[in-house]
């Protein structure tokens, strides 16, 4: 899934709700006054406040020329979400906590996350275990990818159930949801709450993903809800049909993958790339996912970049381009007829 913002930090930017397609550029050190090194004994010692540790971890971060795209887009929001989650703070108020006096045992916790995140490289998620999409919070390891699909924001919007241009006009008639490579199971939970009288099938092909969907399921008690299969896209389903397809596939091209910086080298490299232009596994998604819909459902995708490439290969279809917060033409939907027809 492509970088960009998953949580909703209280930072200044504003930061949206993944296989990424490129990684923005890191923002360029501060090379001009180097800073000296501080470890995080040192800073421990010496930070009082969350604003102290806050503009620690924001220097600390540009000089090291980290990367961000796993729920942030800035070296500001990034800390700002690392401070609040390490301390167990709401991650959509910042304000009301920036003077607050820490203890000493929270300093040398916070102080030590914040170095790990310049040694490791590992994306935030990760060294604090929870993710968010829309606010919702999820179990996060190096298991799976670190949730940021644009399918969320989507699943939230008025396509679903609200005034106007719909996908779904009236969300409690949808009775059967599938997530395509659900990963941590986010989409999965997401769509059952959005979908109140639906059964969601979430498939992986990772063993090991599962397990931490398993968790996530369980935290949102929905185990009577959403049922965890493993396999390879369609093939365990066994000819079951859905109202909604939900997927976001690995999409990331050969090229890019090589290029990947140490914070995406840290996710399934199985859960990132799709063949040469990365589209190898949207491309079976299309050609099966007809026979897994009813008459009147449809297909959300994601493909990051993609758009052109798909455009050209399929040039009689309309494919319906959806528009989010930081995004348009990267996530489709197609109606079972659209792709009977392909």
């Amino acid at each position: 899934m492509p970088p960009r913002s998953s949580t909703k930090t209280a930072p200044s930017s504003g930061a949206p709700s993944g296989a990424p397609a490129a990684a923005p550029p890191p923002v360029p050190p501060a090379r001009r006054f180097p800073l000296p090194a501080v470890d995080a004994a040192t800073a421990a010692a010496e930070l009082v406040t969350v604003r102290d540790f806050l503009r620690h971890a924001v220097s600390r971060f540009r000089s090291a020329g980290l990367v961000y795209g796993h729920g942030t887009t800035t070296a500001y929001d990034e800390a700002a979400f690392l401070v609040l989650e390490t301390l167990q703070l709401p991650i959509d108020q910042l304000d009301p906590y920036l003077d607050a006096k820490l203890t000493p045992a929270e300093r040398r916790l916070v102080a030590e996350i914040v170095e790990a995140r310049v040694t490791t490289r590992k994306p935030a998620p990760y060294l604090t275990g929870r993710a968010y999409i829309q606010g919702v919070p999820f179990h996060v390891d190096e298991r799976v990818i670190v949730p940021r699909s644009y399918i969320g924001e989507l699943l939230f919007s008025d396509l679903f159930g609200g005034d106007g241009f719909t996908l779904v006009e009236d969300p409690t008639e949808v009775g059967r949801v599938l997530d395509l490579c659900t990963g941590s199971g986010c989409l999965a939970i997401l769509a059952a709450g959005i979908f109140p009288d639906a059964m969601v099938d979430a498939v992986d092909l990772s063993p090991e993903a599962l397990e931490v969907a398993r968790i996530n399921v369980a935290e949102a008690g929905l185990e009577d809800r959403v049922s965890l299969i493993q396999g390879d896209l369609f093939k365990p389903l066994k000819g079951r049909r859905y109202d909604v397809i939900l997927t976001n596939p690995p999409y990331v091209s050969a090229e890019a993958m090589a290029e990947l910086p140490p914070e995406y080298r840290h996710e399934p490299q199985m859960a990132l790339g799709s063949g040469e232009d990365g589209l190898d596994i949207v491309r079976r998604i299309l050609a099966e996912a007809h026979k897994h819909l009813t008459e009147e459902g449809g297909l959300l995708c994601e493909i990051g970049t993609g758009r052109a490439i798909l455009e050209a290969e399929y040039p009689d279809t309309e494919f319906t381009w959806l528009e989010t917060a930081e995004s348009f033409g990267e996530v489709f939907w197609l109606t079972r007829e659209q792709l009977d027809d392909l």
